[in-house]
């Protein structure tokens, strides 16, 4: 009988596990997509009516959002959804990364072990499938959480915690793939993760720094433009409700 019961225990555990995963992945989709608008609060029990599954699932759901900077918990309110970046928020994230990530990949191509190189090999793999389920939503935003977990492997791989934790509390990846919902977005990035690899992986550090530092300016001008995007939408849209209250000649 107990042989029995541990089974069982460990069948109800691989099944909230799965609704925890299921639970995650819309609840990713919702906020990549925008469809849960950025500064929002959403509580557990609402969650949970919406989604007609139980507070456990969503809870766990929750708090593995927030260990990834998905969310904010209020202490006795529930969670905030966290605000878009502005644009000097952005600046100054690039700024930070051109003065890390670079130094950072420098690092990893000489102290990576062969471990470290499989699992970031692991890791641009997952993101080429990914990005070839093209439309499907849900996708996009497992993209970004690799795309993060790859940077974050290069940090780690160079050797010093301090320099991966600040990047890490910056959570950017997870900012811009909020701001930019487009395949586009992956399909650049992974050529330019395969040049980070294969000088990280050929031992090569002056060529990891070259192609760390190549990546985020080429990623800096694709968001940048978004940025400058809407700030002319915002102006036309002015123009446009001004001319409301121009009279007509008659």
């Amino acid at each position: 009988m107990e042989h029995t019961s541990e089974q069982a225990g460990l069948r109800v555990d691989r099944r909230r596990g799965r609704m925890a995963d299921e639970v995650y992945d819309t609840l990713l989709d919702q906020l990549m997509s925008l469809a849960i608008e950025p500064g929002s609060r959403v509580t557990i029990d609402a969650l949970a009516r919406e989604m007609r599954v139980s507070q456990t699932p969503i809870r766990d759901a929750l708090n593995r959002m927030e260990a990834d900077g998905l969310v904010i918990r209020i202490p006795h309110a529930g969670y905030r959804i966290p605000p878009q970046i502005t644009r000097e928020r952005f600046e100054d994230m690039v700024e930070i990364r051109l003065l890390l990530e670079p130094a950072a990949a420098r690092r990893a191509a000489e102290r990576a072990t062969s471990s470290q190189v499989s699992h970031l090999r692991k890791l641009q793999e997952e993101m080429i499938a990914l990005a070839q389920d093209e439309g499907h939503h849900p996708s996009y935003g497992a993209f970004g959480l690799r795309d993060a977990a790859f940077h974050d492997l290069v940090a780690d791989a160079a050797g010093n915690q301090v320099v991966r934790e600040a990047l890490a509390r910056l959570h950017t990846h997870v900012h811009l793939f909020r701001l930019l919902y487009h395949s586009e977005v992956t399909f650049l990035a992974m050529g330019e993760h395969a040049d980070v690899l294969e000088a990280i992986a050929g031992r090569d550090p002056d060529a990891a720094a070259y192609a760390m530092r190549h990546h985020i300016l080429l990623s800096r001008d694709r968001f940048r433009r978004l940025f400058d995007e809407t700030v002319v939408e915002t102006a036309e849209d002015d123009a446009d409700e001004g001319l409301d209250d121009v009279p007509t000649l008659r």
